[in-house]
């Protein structure tokens, strides 16, 4: 369910809530508000882990552009160390 339709929805469910005794009426709407905030912070929530997400791929592309840069200078150092030690 999208987030307009989850709106949609639950501004539907507290119109008919409105129609309820005033007993029942008042702990619905709450919960539906409770809802409603719960919604929001899930949502939020999924936003922040998409980021960290985003940011944890980035990183892991970093350390393997770092990880093949650092096998590059070691064979190059390593092919300079054999030629070093066969000019002696």
């Amino acid at each position: 369910m999208d987030e307009e339709t989850f709106h949609e929805k639950l501004l539907d469910l507290i119109e008919e809530v409105k129609r309820f005794p005033e007993a029942k009426r008042e702990s619905l709407e709450m919960l539906a508000g409770e809802i409603g905030k719960k919604y929001e912070d899930l949502r939020k929530s999924l936003m922040l882990l998409q980021d960290t997400l985003d940011s944890l791929r980035l990183n892991v592309k970093y350390l393997l552009f770092d990880l093949e840069a650092t096998k590059k200078e070691n064979v190059a150092l390593r092919k300079k160390l054999e030629e070093h030690g066969n000019n002696k």
